[in-house]
C-alpha cells in the first residue's frame, strides 16, 4: 500500500536539524524501498517552513510508524506532529492506474 506522511515541525528544537541532517539522509537512502521520496514543504504563499513529507510503501500503518520512529530525527523532537495517510494512487508517471 502506498501513504503519505505529513510531518509538523517544531521550531523549538529546529536547531537540532543541522546536527542530524546527515544521519537523516543516510536513513532515507538506506530505507529507499519503502521511502520514494521525502523532503521539506513551504507555504506557498509565504514561502515559510510548512513541514515535511514522505511518500512511502508499505504492508501497513503499523510499518510506516516504524519507519517514523526509526528515523534519527525522530527522538530530537524536531517532529511536533505527523499524519499517516493511506493514499491510492489513480495518476502516476503519466498514466492513470486501472484498479484504483
Amino acid at each position: 500500500m502506498d501513504y503519505a506522511v505529513l510531518f509538523d515541525d517544531n521550531e523549538e528544537n529546529a536547531s537540532k536539524r543541522s546536527e542530524f541532517m546527515e544521519e537523516h539522509l543516510a536513513f532515507l537512502e538506506a530505507n529507499a524501498a519503502q521511502i520514494s521520496a521525502a523532503g521539506p514543504m513551504k507555504n506557498g504563499n509565504t514561502g515559510l517552513p510548512a513541514g515535511g513529507m514522505w511518500l512511502v510503501n508499505a504492508d501497513s500503518f503499523d510499518d510506516v510508524m516504524a519507519l517514523v520512529e526509526a528515523d534519527p530525527f525522530w527522538p530530537t523532537g524536531l517532529r511536533k506532529s505527523i499524519q499517516i495517510l493511506e493514499w491510492t494512487k489513480v495518476y502516476a508517471d503519466g498514466a492513470r492506474r486501472l484498479n484504483p
